[in-house]
Order: C-alpha cells, then structure tokens, then sequence
C-alpha cells in the first residue's frame, strides 16, 4: 500500500444545480419549516447545508473502493473546511490525493487518507474535505504508524451549550444512497452480513451531515456562511430508525467540541466544529 501515497488525481469538473442541493438537504433530514435549503425561490437565495460538500469527494472514493474488498472498509473520520457559502448552483473543479497510509500493524487496518479541495469556475477555493478510511486486516505493510491526534473529550460533568436530536426514518440509507455513494452495506441486507453487521447501516456521511445540521442551528442559528469547519471520528454504527443526538460545549472562541450519540452509544467522538 505504500505506492498509494502521494496519488493524485487530475482535476474533475462537475456541475450541480438547485435539485441537487434540495436532495441533498431531504437526504439528512431537512422538513419543510427549513425551506431556505430546499426552495430554489427563496427570498435572498437558497441556501445549501455546509455539508454538501463531502459528495464532491464521492468520485475519488468510487475510484478507490473499486480497487478494495468492500466489507472491510470502514470511514474512520471526516473533516471539511468551508472557505465560502456553497452557491445553489455551480461548475466546480476538484483534485484529490492520497497523502498517506498509515500502517497501524500486523493484522489490525490500514489508514488510508484521502483529501480533496474544490474551487468554482473562476478559481475562487471554496471548500476542502479530508477523510480517513480504516482498511481492516491490511496493516503490515511496514508503514509508518500515524501522529497522534488530539484529544478532544467533551468536559465531564458539564451540561453541553446545546443538544439536538433528530429521529432517522427507516428509509434514511436508502434515500442517502441517491446523492451518489451507493456502497451495498447501506441497503443490501447479505452485504452487510457479509461485513459482519446484522443489518445494513446508515452511511457515515448521511450520519455527518445530520450533525451538520444541527451545529448549524445550535451554534451558527441557522446562517450556513457562519459554518467555518467540522471534523469527526466515527466511533460507532448508526442504524435507520434510531434517534440522532448531537451536542455542543463551547470550548474556546469560535469553536465547539461536539459529541454524536444514538440510543445505545456514542457514534462520534474526538469532534470539533469551528463557527463564526
């Protein structure tokens, strides 16, 4: 796996139009009382959820799933930092890389990161996705190990700034898988037993971008342009039907350190946000 780092793709163009953010928007939740992010007549402009962003990487992660055995990858961690508003509409032009893979050891998985950044037709950045794929049974390699990350545990005994919960309809996964990652595990029951799962499961990102929404009403009160960064660990499975419950504790200036739960367990950790 070590020729994989230092990859890069060459630059893919892609267009999307006000559809696609409005799919996007019903794809993690979004009810009609939040009709800025799926009426392409709003007054002032349709807004687009800060997370959209992460389907700009669905080609680079196609491209390397094919070359994997799909049930023994799991997404690890995610971050995207905006550098401006997502526009309703647009052309965007997009290179990614593989800037390392980390070898965690004989038997346990390889990380793989992968990293993408965006910029409008007219060159202007506009926003950057990073992500970790844990790659199970493939460490070994003799690889380097990883840095550490920092510790980001929320304050024990401290009630968080805020606390939203979202109920996930059954139909979740299927409707995510419409936005463009159309991995079997989230739908195909066989699939998933084949991954060592009883059921399919919600797609991390779809899990993200319910998070997403709710810092954005938690602590940006709703304006997408104060959305700067998040970045996540997937500590858990989220199933269809379960209830979503994101928290946020004021950690300093302009950031968040956030924590995701389900019913049964925390599902992600070691989180910030960074608001304006």
């Amino acid at each position: 796996m070590k020729e994989w780092i230092g990859y890069k793709t060459k630059p893919f163009v892609s267009t999307y139009g006000w559809k696609d953010a409005a799919l996007y928007a019903l794809s993690i939740g979004a009810q009609t009382d939040e009709l800025p992010f799926l009426y392409e007549n709003t007054r002032g402009g349709m807004k687009v959820f800060p997370s959209f962003c992460v389907l700009s990487m669905n080609t680079l992660l196609m491209d390397l799933l094919a070359k994997l055995d799909l049930p023994r990858i799991l997404h690890g961690e995610q971050l995207i930092r905006l550098h401006r508003p997502i526009p309703p509409e647009g052309r965007l032009r997009t290179v990614g890389e593989i800037p390392n893979v980390y070898d965690k050891g004989q038997g346990k998985p390889a990380l793989i990161c992968l990293r993408t950044d965006t910029a409008l037709e007219g060159g202007e950045p506009l926003f950057t996705n990073e992500a970790v794929i844990f790659y199970r049974g493939a460490g070994g390699f003799g690889g380097e190990p990883g840095p550490k990350a920092e510790p980001l545990d929320p304050p024990r005994g401290v009630e968080p700034d805020f606390r939203i919960s979202y109920a996930l309809p059954e139909n979740q996964a299927a409707l995510y898988r419409l936005t463009g990652d159309v991995n079997p595990l989230h739908i195909d029951p066989e699939f998933a037993k084949k991954g060592g799962l009883d059921r399919p499961i919600l797609h991390g990102l779809c899990s993200f971008g319910y998070a997403t929404r709710a810092i954005l009403y938690g602590a940006c009160g709703g304006d997408a342009a104060r959305f700067k960064e998040l970045k996540v660990r997937f500590s858990g499975m989220v199933y269809p039907g379960e209830t979503l419950t994101t928290e946020g504790w004021k950690d300093r200036d302009g950031r968040y350190l956030i924590q995701v739960r389900t019913e049964r367990a925390v599902v992600m950790s070691q989180a910030y946000a960074t608001v304006e």
